[in-house]
């Protein structure tokens, strides 16, 4: 037995529902790896699970993604072996000092790679991966319009987009956060603080309707992304950081050009152990070689979980946050 750590969702709510717990952890179990983790990622599902919107029986450990080193390997696991170092997402209870993870849900982090990096790459590092490879594959000429793009999805999809062929058009809520954007790659960065029209404005720097939008906004940009696609163009929502659409009449794709719309989630994405495996050595590879940059944007112990959340709530950040143990 050992003592793990953890934040903990005692009941729907605000940030104020959380709670650093301390408890006795078992050995791993039948496929199942015990690992001492080095960091866990910070991400709005997590938001969305807290507060209920995505149910969750309460108390629950929260947190869907982390990386860390193999401290045992219960029976029935091949592969794995005390030391090695490993990354996860989708995997409910990431969020604590030491987790039971199964087998199947861990990949391998290259060497060189920070345990902090690989941890912070994995569930945006993945969603932007099938983003721009399967949602809608970017190639040569492409224009992509790329919501808050100087947070952690939206710096990742900037310089996928481009490492395509593809260009973007960047938005963001600060001139800081849009200088962000370009220098990862964006073509054009719009500050939507400042634009009484960001459809129009949009449509002015990629001098045509985009072909995708990408959009992780959700309620405060959804009809603007709509109205920036050109004719049979993709709308691409996947997050709902300013809030959930409401419900829509699909007859306005018609209207608006025969748009396509779709509500992507990275479940479906990675369904398979080939395809995980796929999009995270891709990922992960990049980032271990440089041609992929991940910004860090704050480390906080997991004592201090809510403040982190308040942070990524408050859309005040740039890049991605990370729980670390510790102080």
């Amino acid at each position: 037995m050992t003592t793990a750590t953890s934040v903990v969702v005692t009941r729907p709510g605000d940030r104020d529902v959380l709670e650093t717990r301390s408890a006795e952890l078992g050995p791993p179990a039948p496929g199942e790896v015990q690992v001492e983790v080095a960091a866990a990622g910070v991400n709005f599902i997590d938001v969305y699970q807290r507060q209920g919107v995505y149910p969750i029986p309460t108390p629950f450990v929260l947190g869907q993604e982390g990386a860390g080193t193999v401290v045992a390997v219960g029976p029935d696991v091949d592969g794995y072996a005390a030391g090695d170092r490993v990354a996860w997402c989708q995997s409910l209870g990431s969020e604590a000092t030491v987790v039971n993870k199964p087998g199947s849900a861990l990949v391998r982090v290259p060497d060189g790679l920070d345990l902090e990096v690989a941890a912070a790459a994995m569930l945006q590092g993945l969603t932007a991966h099938y983003l721009v490879t399967s949602t809608y594959a970017v190639k040569q000429g492409d224009v992509a319009l790329v919501h808050a793009a100087a947070g952690g999805v939206g710096q990742l999809l900037v310089q996928m987009v481009t490492a395509r062929g593809g260009s973007v058009v960047a938005t963001a809520g600060s001139d800081e956060k849009c200088e962000i954007a370009r220098s990862l790659g964006a073509t054009a960065a719009i500050n939507y603080s400042e634009v009484p029209d960001l459809a129009a404005a949009v449509r002015a720097a990629a001098g045509r309707g985009v072909d995708v939008a990408y959009d992780g906004v959700g309620r405060s940009t959804f009809e603007a992304s709509l109205a920036s696609l050109r004719p049979r163009g993709l709308m691409v929502l996947f997050g709902g950081a300013s809030g959930q659409v409401p419900p829509f009449d699909i007859q306005r794709l018609n209207q608006l050009g025969s748009l396509f719309l779709t509500r992507p989630s990275i479940g479906a994405y990675i369904a398979t152990r080939e395809e995980y495996e796929w999009r995270a050595s891709e990922v992960l590879g990049a980032l271990a070689d440089g041609s992929l940059h991940l910004e860090i944007g704050g480390r906080y112990p997991l004592t201090e979980a809510a403040a982190a959340y308040e942070a990524l709530e408050g859309r005040r950040t740039t890049g991605k946050l990370i729980l670390v143990p510790g102080d």
